[in-house]
């Protein structure tokens, strides 16, 4: 009796984690090949950028190495579900405001985009916006073209993403002030000097 409910808990927990895997949708964005050279000649491995998202807000990057293709990119799949972050969307479909990132020697600009434009980016930074969610950015890589530092640069940008209502808490004011003091084009110090 108590093996039976115990398979069928495990069988529980089981299918419990497969639908929590299968929220997240995971994109490769890049395998190398490296090689080592020993005694016998050269033996190869595989290292994989894989980009983890899903698709409502919710992103992550991981890298992971193995003697085999797919064990390279589960390896990696695992760790970018280990530091996901999360990332305030405008209306679920693009940024709040323009962003620049940086890491090392790779530099992304990102920008909102109206209604209609679509994901203006190339390869891998185009994969962390299809993974996160985002319809409406653009996108420019200035600096480096590694696929590693252009992701981590990406992911340095997301992570200075401020939504108005995380402005509005921290300056202890509402929401709607925030953002209506940023469409009227009012400068700050006047609106203080009229409140």
């Amino acid at each position: 009796m108590g093996r039976k409910s115990g398979q069928s808990r495990g069988r529980q927990q089981g299918r419990d984690r497969d639908e929590r895997e299968s929220e997240f949708v995971d994109k490769l964005v890049h395998i190398n090949r490296v090689a080592k050279v020993v005694k016998g000649g050269r033996r190869f491995g595989f290292a994989a950028l894989v980009v983890v998202g899903d698709q409502k807000g919710r992103v992550g990057f991981g890298h992971g190495k193995a003697r085999e293709v797919p064990e390279a990119i589960r390896k990696a799949a695992d760790a970018a579900k280990n530091n996901l972050i999360r990332v305030p969307l405008r209306e679920g479909r693009t940024l709040h405001h323009d962003i620049t990132g940086r890491h090392g020697a790779g530099r992304v600009v990102l920008r909102a985009a109206p209604p209609g434009t679509g994901i203006i980016a190339g390869g891998p930074i185009r994969a962390v916006f299809e993974t996160l969610g985002v319809q409406d950015v653009v996108a420019k890589s200035l600096g480096s073209s590694n696929p590693y530092n252009m992701v981590r640069a990406a992911f340095e940008a997301l992570k200075d993403q401020d939504s108005p209502r995380g402005v509005a808490a921290r300056r202890g004011k509402k929401a709607s002030e925030i953002v209506a003091r940023r469409r009227d084009g009012i400068d700050a110090p006047e609106a203080a000097a009229d409140a």
